[in-house]
Formats: structure tokens, sequence, C-alpha cells
């Protein structure tokens, strides 16, 4: 049977209803697009969307379209009355499936930017005015309902499509760049045409217009007194988004920021489905989202030296997915081939986090995992070699540089081998060992610290084979390195916004008197029962689990 399948190009945009009929497509296809039509734009159920979007769409796509295009939203507009607004979230949809089966072109890539583009105007062109609105009136307001994991899939698609762009026109340049010097060589012909599709569309992916419409939709979800349901989904995740574009950016601080509006407790309650939910829970409640904010906050948390609230938010997430891969339940979610693969890298991340500072707050099962993946690496470090290296570039995002390389550069001999400030990975990769390299001093002064009580500063600059007045320098700085922010706790009654506090990720404390004398004193260490019993606890419920499976034969 013939199909007619959306391809890149504006082509795609150019296929007349006509060309719709009955035989075109099964008939499973059209009640699908008619289906998800109705429950995102007429019914607003999400009982009955959930299933359409999380597993009906697969199904058709593994029986019909396994690695070709689904039909072109000229060819299904009828099946849904011409809504622009639905074509648009249609278009998106079908291009996010034919981008994972196929590897896409430059022309493909900027399809894609104009897509989203044209899916984000048509939601805020129907959102509520930032700041106004009645929530008397939200009812009446009401015209779109995308379920959670649409609402995400979709931003996290969009920021995805963003980076690979990022990396693809840095590829290019540097495919060019390596023949410009030698005339006997000419860059080959895809180079050479992407480079001239590239040049002449300066502006597809922009790093402003992406934060625009990002903020736009955290502002829409927020600020507006009648904001539906969906576009409080869109706020929300799209603040996770946000964090996880200004990490890949390397501006930690806004990385971090981003997701106040996500801890807000005077925020109101959102309706999912029948329950109404926190922006907390609602986030948490699409592992993928949850899963994405946890390691991009982990990630910006260590490069801000925030130790202990990195160590905290990585471990917390790592514990509860070890679960999860015990039980099955994480397997049963879209994506999850890729979970392990983040699984290992922050696991990777808390092998840094354990040996850059002594207080524990990891679980100490995942205490354990650290310890036996990583082993090599951290035994490296004990004897004064590498190992960070290895361990961040494992674990770290691929960081990006929005800038705009100059393309007609890339072909004229003497041209830099990479654009200019492009490899921004290698860029906090050295800003990372710039700040381990001061670590390895400073551990072999607490190594010698924490056996002391009290000891002369000059006994102990001997010790680390520095003179006096190198070595005060030092006592200060491994200070000023161990003293960071630590997350605030909302009490009970409290409805402003926790405040962050100042802490010391270090497992001592001393002092210098004026006799030159350190005095070292070892932190309290708080005695906790409960992981031992909890630890018990579920040791005993495998046992009984154990016991259970077993088959007694009576005779």
């Amino acid at each position: 049977k013939t199909f007619l399948c959306c391809g890149s190009g504006s082509g795609k945009n150019q296929i007349s209803a006509t060309m719709s009929s009955d035989d075109v497509f099964p008939d499973s296809v059209k009640d699908f697009v008619f289906d998800l039509h109705d429950a995102a734009r007429r019914s607003f159920i999400p009982s009955e969307q959930q299933p359409l979007y999380g597993s009906s769409f697969r199904e058709i796509t593994a029986k019909y379209f396994p690695n070709t295009a689904w039909p072109a939203p000229g060819a299904i507009a009828s099946e849904c009355g011409n809504d622009p607004l639905f074509l648009a979230l249609y278009n998106e949809l079908t291009l996010r499936h034919l981008q994972s089966v196929k590897r896409p072109s430059v022309r493909d890539r900027i399809e894609g930017w104009h897509a989203y583009r044209q899916l984000f105007d048509l939601i805020l062109e129907e959102a509520p005015p930032i700041g106004g609105g009645d929530a008397a009136d939200t009812k009446q307001r009401v015209t779109l309902y995308l379920v959670p994991e649409w609402c995400f899939d979709i931003l996290h698609e969009f920021l995805y499509q963003f980076q690979g762009f990022c990396q693809f026109r840095t590829t290019t340049y540097t495919s060019a760049a390596k023949v410009a010097d030698d005339p006997d060589k000419s860059p080959a012909s895809h180079v050479a045409d992407a480079l001239d599709v590239l040049g002449q569309h300066r502006d597809a992916w922009a790093v402003e217009t992406v934060l625009y419409y990002l903020h736009r939709l955290v502002a829409v979800g927020t600020r507006s007194k009648g904001a539906t349901a969906t576009h409080r989904f869109l706020a929300y995740f799209a603040s996770v988004t946000l964090s996880r574009l200004e990490c890949l950016l390397g501006d930690y601080r806004a990385s971090i920021a981003a997701l106040d509006v996500i801890y807000d407790p005077t925020a109101e309650l959102i309706a999912v489905g029948e329950d109404m939910k926190t922006p907390e829970e609602l986030v948490n409640g699409v592992f993928p989202a949850r899963l994405s904010l946890t390691y991009h906050a982990g990630v910006s948390y260590m490069m801000l030296r925030r130790y202990k609230d990195s160590a905290s938010i990585l471990g917390g997430i790592c514990l509860f997915m070890q679960r999860g891969f015990k039980t099955g339940q994480l397997r049963k979610i879209p994506g999850s081939e890729q979970f392990n693969k983040l699984f290992d890298r922050m696991i990777a991340l808390l092998a840094i986090l354990s040996h850059v500072s002594a207080v524990s707050v990891v679980d100490d099962n995942i205490a354990s995992i650290v310890r036996d993946k990583h082993a090599n690496n951290l035994s490296k470090i004990e004897s004064g070699e590498e190992g960070y290296e290895d361990l961040f570039v494992f674990a770290c995002p691929k960081f990006v540089n929005p800038a705009v390389p100059d393309y007609s550069q890339a072909l004229k001999p003497g041209c830099p081998a990479v654009p200019y400030g492009q490899d921004a990975y290698k860029l906090q990769v050295q800003h990372f060992m710039n700040e381990m390299a001061a670590h390895a001093s400073l551990r072999k002064m607490r190594s010698y610290m924490s056996l002391y009580t009290s000891i002369e500063v000059e006994k102990l600059a001997s010790f680390n084979d520095m003179k006096v007045e190198e070595f005060v320098p030092w006592l200060l700085c491994f200070k000023h390195k161990m003293r960071q922010l630590e997350r605030g706790t909302a009490t009970e009654g409290d409805s402003s916004s926790p405040k962050d506090k100042v802490g010391s990720a270090m497992d001592i404390h001393y002092n210098v008197d004026k006799g030159n004398v350190v005095h070292v004193d070892e932190a309290e260490k708080t005695r906790r029962f409960e992981t031992f019993f909890m630890k018990q606890i579920r040791n005993n419920d495998d046992i009984l689990r154990q016991l259970e499976n077993i088959k007694i034969e009576q005779y």
C-alpha cells in the first residue's frame, strides 16, 4: 500500500488538501488523528488523550511508519477541520519521530526550527495576557489540553534540536576549515552545501529567540490569572528546559535560578487529571522531566562549588532509580534506554563529589555503587595522578556555544580550525580542572590536619612542602573553597520562599591563634540509625518475596 508521507524541505508545506483521500493511508491513522484532535481541542479529557499519545502513536508508528515519515499535515487536515494549532502540534510530533529514525540534514534542522516557531506562536496567541485575565472566566478560555508528558516532550525535543544545531554548525565549519589551506582539495559537496544554507539562515536557532520562547512560556503560565492547565504545564516544563539550556551555556547561577518557580511555596495547585498537585509534584510526576532537572541542577551546583547540594540532589534520584531498576518500573517509561546512561553519569559526578567534599550526604547503597564503579579513578586521584578529568569528561553534558560563526571564513586559507569561541566543551573542562587543581593541595593539607588537634603552622607547612609565608594563604583558601551556600528548607506555616544559607563542606573545623598554632576540631557527627533499620526492612522484604515464590509440593 502506498502512503502519502511528509518529507523534508519546503515541498512538505505545499501539499494541497485535495491529495487527501480515503485510500491514501489506513483508517487507523485517520481515526488516530481525529481522536487526538478531539481530546486536545474539544473534550479535554486526560484519560482519553493519555493512551492516544502514550501508546497509540507508538503502535501505529511501529506498524506503518517505523523508518519513514507520517502523512504530511496537509494530507490529514480534513480529519481535524484544518485546525492550525492542532496541525502545528501534529507537525511537531511527526517531525520528532522522523528525526529520531534518520540523520537530519541541514534543511531538516531549519525546517524543525520553523515548525517550533509556528507552534509556540500559535500557543502563545491563545494564551491569556500576562498579569491580566480573571480566574473566574478560565473555563471560557480553555481551547487546548495536552497531558503533561506531551508538554515536556515538546520542550525537551525543542532544546535537543537547538543543541544539535549548535554542534552541527561547528562541525560543518571545522570540516571545511581542514581543507582550506590545501589548494588541491575542496570540501565535500554536502559540507559546501551546508555552509551555503547556514549562511542564508543565520537566524535559525538563534539563542535569543530560543530564550524568548522559554521565558515567555514561563511568564504566561505563572503570571497570568487566567492561565489554563496546559499553559501552566508548559510553564513549569519550560523552566526545566530553561535550566538545562543555561547549564549547557555555562551560566550555572541562571540554571539554578530558572527553577525558582517550581519550588515557589505560594504557587497555586494545578489540576492534573483528577488530582491537584504542586508544581514540584507535577514535574516529579513526569520522570524524564525530573531526571533532566536533577542532572543539570546537580552539574550546576557542582560547578558553583555547592558540593553538598549537588551530592544531595544527585544521590536522591540515583537511589530512586536504583530501586526502579530493580522493580522494573523505569523500563515501562518511554525513553528508558537513556536512563542507564544518565544514571552512570550521575554516579561519576558523585564519585567526584565524594572526593572533593568529605561530608557524606549520600545513601550507603549509592556510596557503595560509586566505590565499585570508580575505584580505579579514585585511587589514581589519591596517588596524585589525574583522575578528575576522565570522570568529568564522561559525566558532563555536551556544552554548546550559541554564537554564530562566520561561515565565509571557513573556506579561506589560514582560517582558524575551530570558530572563535566555539570550543565550549573544552572551556568548561578547563574551568573544572583549574578548580580541581587547587583541591589536590587542599586534600593533602586536610589529611595532615585530621591527625592533630593542634599543630604549629610551621610544622604543618613543612609536611606540605611549603614555606610558611606560602602556606598561610592556603589555610585561608581551604576555608574559602569549602564555604558554600546550601539550599534552604521551607518551614511549616511559612509561605515565603526558603532562603539559602551559608554552610561548609568540610568535616573538620580549624582556626589559627596568635601564636601561629592551628587548632583542629572534628565536626560533630550525627549518628543516624534510620538507615540501618530501613536497610534491614528492605532485606526482610526481599526474603519474604523469595519465600512466597517457593512452591511447596504436598504429598
